[in-house]
């Protein structure tokens, strides 16, 4: 699924409880993952870190700027950082999938709906920047809330991109883009003295001849002078670059580097080159690191499925769903039968209830091997009406020989799925009755698991040149669904039972 990364800046982060709507209001959209959220109470700034799919992270965007609009006040707002608005920057940044046309397109779609719907100027920057001097956010900044107040509708160059022509009276005005990524990097000096910080930022950052990339300021945050850095392209100036400059440059002016801090994500790359130059290793440490090894081999969490079956790709589709479901649905019932194993009010029941967890335990898997295998015979599918149209026969024989293989996969899903059945009623019926619930929702997946494993039979014999030749694959659907039901309307008349009115 495409997805691409999205870093709104809010003008905001001392009220808890604030940015916890914010947060709230960010991932309120289906498809949105919150990576980080980070906020300073000396810059009275948060830094939300979300990826999501491109149009669920416009939504997300839309909905946190609306929300920082209603409930932020630039004008008795104070902090450390430059800002123009409540919500002050929303980058879009392409991850897997997509691309920076994408995002400026992104930029441009919410830039669009801020300005017409919650009546607020927006500045298009970086490769979504309209104007060649509105590429760098400091420019589109500079004056802040208070200097821009007085320059959007008097100064041409200061007309928005989008929204009226005159500053929102509470909520400034928004810069919106596309950019790389970029890495919030600040480095604090062992000194109080804000004079060495700007010293060292005019050193580094790349407007005055330090280094490529880099955007920096000097400031004071808690007593503590700071280097506060943009790193606009990683590969350019990675992290360790920039804090071997300001350390070489902090020494020449008498002081030291305190500590640093990264705001925000980070990609692997930037800590993997840090380690490499600093340990002098001749190859890449990313072969190195375990855990990554371990994510490697885990496959994909639930919510890159959901994300997966959800997208416009035909698969995963109904079939390997109803596969996943009767492996959820043998989940429950092995997790009733491991309630009620070892426990002598169930005494009598024992040795059947470890039979039961054996028998769901090897249908969950599998029914997850063929959710995996009704993927791979819808792509058998594709292939064949591929083949070119000329000569008929061969490509006839093709289809017909996909369609049985993928209906074949369904039907054996049906057939574990009404075996799972079983085993749920029986839980629901003789299982510990603190988990009968449990029994009656396995049962209940079950059942569907059947039934949407049926339509699958169903549909691809329907498909087929030849249907008659697999008219028995629908006569045992049939049989098999009869059988699954059945066992539904015996869990649920246990559960019943055993929770009353």
């Amino acid at each position: 699924m495409p997805l691409v990364e999205c870093v709104p800046n809010f003008s905001e982060g001392r009220n808890p409880e604030l940015l916890e709507s914010l947060r709230a209001a960010l991932t309120s959209v289906p498809g949105v993952r919150l990576l980080d959220a980070q906020a300073d109470a000396s810059h009275n700034r948060s830094v939300f870190t979300l990826v999501a799919p491109p149009d669920a992270a416009v939504e997300a965007a839309f909905r946190g700027v609306k929300l920082a609009a209603e409930r932020i006040d630039l004008r008795t707002h104070k902090g450390e950082h430059p800002r123009m608005g409540a919500a002050d920057v929303v980058p879009f940044i392409p991850l897997e999938g997509t691309t920076m046309d994408d995002c400026v397109a992104l930029a441009k779609r919410l830039g669009e709906r801020v300005g017409r719907e919650l009546g607020i100027p927006v500045f298009l920057y970086e490769r979504a920047a309209t104007r060649p001097e509105r590429a760098n956010l400091a420019d589109v900044r500079k004056g802040e809330f208070e200097g821009l107040r007085d320059l959007i509708g008097q100064d041409p160059a200061h007309e928005p991109d989008y929204g009226p022509a005159q500053i929102h009276h509470s909520a400034g005005a928004v810069a919106i883009g596309a950019r790389p990524f970029l890495v919030a990097y600040n480095v604090y000096l062992a000194t109080g003295d804000q004079a060495v910080a700007k010293a060292i930022a005019k050193t580094v950052r790349t407007a005055t001849g330090g280094l490529p990339a880099v955007k920096a300021l000097g400031m004071l945050v808690g007593g503590e002078a700071q280097v506060s850095m943009n790193l606009v392209d990683i590969d350019v100036t990675p992290p360790h670059v920039a804090f071997e400059a300001v350390a070489k440059a902090a020494r020449e002016a008498g002081s030291d580097v305190a500590w640093s801090e990264i705001v925000g994500m980070v990609p692997e790359r930037c800590l993997h080159a840090a380690t490499e130059q600093h340990l002098m290793l001749r190859e890449p440490v990313a072969a190195h690191v375990l855990e990554a090894k371990v994510r490697a081999t885990a496959g994909p969490t639930l919510g890159d499925w959901t994300d997966a079956v959800a997208s416009a790709s035909p698969a995963p589709g109904g079939g390997t769903v109803s596969a996943v479901a009767g492996a959820m649905a043998a989940a429950l019932a092995a997790m009733v039968g491991r309630l009620t194993v070892g426990r002598k009010k169930y005494a009598a029941v024992d040795g059947e209830f470890r039979r039961l967890v054996d028998d769901a335990e090897a249908l969950r898997v599998r029914l997850m091997r063929l959710g995996d295998e009704d993927a791979a015979a819808f792509n058998a599918v594709s292939a064949a009406y591929a083949l070119p149209k000329e000569p008929e026969a061969p490509r006839k024989d093709a289809i017909q020989a996909a369609l049985v293989g993928a209906a074949q996969v369904p039907l054996e899903t049906l057939r574990a799925a009404r075996q799972v059945a079983g085993l749920a009623a029986r839980a629901a019926e003789a299982g510990n009755r603190n988990a009968v619930s449990d029994a009656g929702v396995g049962a209940m997946l079950a059942g569907a698991a059947a039934r949407g494993a049926a339509y699958n039979v169903r549909i691809n014999v329907a498909g087929m040149p030849r249907p008659a030749e697999a008219a028995e694959l629908v006569s045992e659907a049939k049989r098999l669904i009869a059988e699954a039901e059945a066992d539904v309307a015996r869990a649920t008349a246990a559960v019943e039972a055993a929770i009353g009115a």
